[in-house]
């Protein structure tokens, strides 16, 4: 731990529940204990047992995450020698390609090294084209870490930048993460792992909603913060920056386990090094795009966990300090969740079918006066120290999801070789999935069926008492609430196309025969297609193929695409074509890449947020009517403007602008900067309109690009000229 750090702790609001928690915890576990029944002892003590898993996790947790640090990155010092390692296997060329452009074009000095584990021509000639170095070997033993150790002997740096193949850079990921390194016991500096893709499988978004959220949001927005202070963030095997001499300390990457990552950060922290978690997302990879793929991954995880547990120990190592011991408990006894989950998902058919009962027959009033408030609490106590990150019912859906995975990850601790295997990334791998969800059909038929048993015990053989048949059956229908989520949400998720289609708008230029060219809207926009928003779509789509140019800073690329459908939906928009791109020009699509790819764009010109409020900033809200709100659908227009205070001589520049479903307030995005205030004349759809646009605080950073930044600004209502 770190005593210089700054850091943010639970409010006196949040402590004052957990107080009340922990409080009602010491009332009702004792007397939990004290109601076993002694009928069915053996099914009584592996129900409480799980009951006291849970609660040992939630203390594990608050004594992890009450405290989150809050870092600035000191500037970068000059003359480092840098070198950025993007390990491969078997990942498409296309998005190695993304991901070693991003590179490659991130401020201060560095040279970009492929590290292909496949051996693959193509690779080779990837390399060449972009102008970095492509490293193979003869076998691929040890996986990613003998790919990584095979690469230290290659390097000459101080400090390795690690990417995995499909998690694109973001231009200043060096320039945050370098100044840490000031302090010669930092062994590494840890970025989230933020996905762009936010459809994928861990991905869930709220119809008409500007909240997203992904399964992940809670680890790297929260955990990782919290062991931060303790010292014990680790390494996550991508997005993260090493020093070379803390490595040559401990003998490299640490082989044995396919979790490298976490097994590398035990012994740096064991030889006594610090670490840094840098909380700002710096990178964006590609998150499993289907079930298959997400358990796979979270099956890999979890035998690496148990792997290292079993080779290096936890809390009986040595070189660790206690709160060190507590984090890497908390982050390896996770895995068993899913023994947790599994007996509270079979346990209430067990009792409807059976009869058996985990507790003596106490009556519905004393059971419901211990057992409400505890978990009542332990809801609200969650969301609150998760800091709105949380979300218990999505929680719930993914531990439905993954409970399985999680009981097969927990073998890795028997076995001592498991095969590494690298995350599908194409969307093929996204459907036929569906033996994966077994064990949620099999949870959703026990619970469905053991509800009508359990009602027509009433009038059979040893009926259950009325409070036991309420409780049990309203457990099962959650179990069935949850199983019907995932198999819905799996089953009705679906990837049409090969590329993700980034939802930010972007001004075009049409070629429109026998006009002037055509300012147009082009979202969902990918490498691959686009859609097309234009008062002229219908002239536009009678033509089989357009040209035209797309607008980025300080530059227009050409492109010409072939149209595939028109929207002929009415809508607050302009009718739409559908358009795939016909690319003979690589360095063009390069630059819409490093546009879209390795930045928050969609993020922040959305307004999009993994945050939600908590139960007491909801009751805060609720008493004194003040808090935020989320911003209305919008849409945007292409505008042509110039400052009206500045000589008329200056360049006409190329903007967009939107209003809301109901014609609300307005955001100017431009790339360029306007200043605290600027008087604006635009065209738009034609006719000039005087528009002043003021700044609001929150709209005031610009958004970043590997090309360069982009800026949004709040207007004020505009005047007609």
């Amino acid at each position: 731990m770190d005593k210089q750090v700054s850091y943010e702790s639970l409010s006196k609001g949040t402590w004052i529940i957990v107080l009340l928690f922990l409080l009602t915890a010491l009332w009702y576990l004792p007397w939990r204990a004290g109601i076993l029944n002694e009928n069915h002892m053996i099914f009584s003590i592996i129900l409480y047992g799980a009951e006291l898993f849970s609660f040992f996790t939630i203390m594990l947790h608050l004594f992890m995450t009450w405290r989150l640090t809050i870092r600035n990155s000191p500037p970068a010092p000059s003359g480092l020698r840098v070198a950025v390692l993007v390990p491969s296997l078997n990942e498409p060329l296309s998005i190695v390609r993304q991901t070693l452009l991003g590179a490659i074009h991130m401020d201060y000095p560095h040279q970009t090294y492929l590290l292909d584990d496949g051996r693959r021509p193509e690779m080779q000639h990837l390399a060449h084209d972009l102008g970095c170095t492509c490293i193979t070997r003869v076998d691929n033993s040890h996986a990613k870490a003998g790919t990584l150790n095979n690469a230290l002997q290659q390097v000459d740096a101080d400090y390795l930048a690690i990417f995995d193949a499909d998690h694109v850079p973001s231009k200043e990921f060096l320039t945050k993460t370098l100044g840490y390194f000031n302090d010669k016991n930092v062994a590494f500096v840890q970025t989230p792992q933020d996905f762009y893709n936010l459809d994928s499988y861990q991905h869930l978004k709220l119809p008409k909603s500007h909240s997203i959220w992904s399964e992940q949001s809670l680890f790297f927005r929260v955990i990782q913060r919290g062991k931060d202070y303790w010292n014990s963030a680790f390494f996550c095997g991508s997005c993260a920056v090493i020093r070379r001499s803390a490595l040559d300390a401990i003998g490299g990457f640490a082989t044995g386990t396919v979790t490298e990552d976490l097994h590398t950060s035990l012994r740096l922290h064991k030889k006594g090094y610090a670490s840094v978690y840098h909380a700002q997302p710096l990178a964006y990879g590609l998150a499993p795009l289907a079930i298959g793929p997400y358990l796979t991954q979270r099956i890999r995880w979890g035998q690496g966990a148990m792997q290292v547990w079993r080779k290096e120990g936890i809390l009986l190592t040595r070189g660790l300090t206690i709160p060190q011991r507590l984090n890497y408990l908390a982050s390896a006894i996770t895995y068993f969740d899913g023994w947790q989950k599994a007996i509270f998902y079979i346990a209430p058919g067990v009792v409807l079918f059976l009869g058996w009962l985990p507790i003596v027959d106490i009556g519905m009033r004393q059971f419901l006066w211990h057992f409400l408030p505890y978990y009542l609490l332990t809801f609200i106590a969650f969301e609150e120290i998760n800091r709105g990150y949380g979300r218990i019912l999505q929680t719930e859906q993914f531990n439905m999801a993954r409970f399985w995975a999680l009981i097969v990850s927990t073998t890795g601790f028997l076995r001592r070789t498991i095969r590494f295997h690298v995350t599908p990334k194409e969307s093929s791998h996204a459907h036929g999935d569906h033996h994966y969800m077994i064990p949620q059909y099999a949870i959703f038929a026990v619970n469905a069926i053991a509800i009508p048993v359990g009602v027509l015990r009433l009038s059979g053989h040893a009926p259950l008492p009325a409070w036991a048949l309420i409780g049990n059956v309203f457990w099962a229908c959650i179990n069935l609430g949850l199983a019907t989520l995932v198999i819905v949400t799996t089953i009705f998720r679906r990837h049409r196309r090969n590329d993700y289609r980034f939802p930010v708008p972007m001004a075009v230029r049409i070629d429109v025969p026998l006009a002037s060219s055509e300012l147009a809207v082009a979202e969902n926009i990918s490498l691959s297609g686009f859609r097309i928003y234009s008062r002229l779509v219908q002239k536009i789509a009678a033509h089989s193929i357009i040209t035209g140019t797309i607008i980025l800073p300080n530059q227009e690329i050409p492109f010409s695409a072939k149209i595939i459908a028109e929207d002929h939906k009415k809508s607050n928009k302009a009718h739409a074509i559908g358009c795939r791109f016909l690319w003979t020009d690589e360095a063009s699509k390069d630059r819409l890449g490093l546009f879209l790819y390795g930045s928050d764009l969609q993020w922040r010109i959305l307004g999009l947020s993994d945050r939600i409020r908590t139960p007491l900033e909801n009751l805060h809200v609720w008493l004194t009517g003040q808090g935020f709100h989320e911003l209305g659908a919008q849409h945007w227009i292409p505008v042509l403007y110039h400052r009206a205070d500045v000589p008329a001589t200056m360049q006409q520049g190329i903007g967009l602008i939107s209003v809301d479903a109901n014609g609300g307030p307005r955001f100017f995005l431009t790339y360029d900067t306007l200043g605290p205030i600027a008087d604006i004349q635009m065209m738009i759809q034609g006719k000039y309109q005087r528009q002043l646009v003021r700044i609001k605080e929150e709209f005031g950073d610009p958004v970043g690009s590997s090309i360069a930044p982009v800026y949004m600004y709040h207007t004020a209502e505009s005047a007609a000229l």
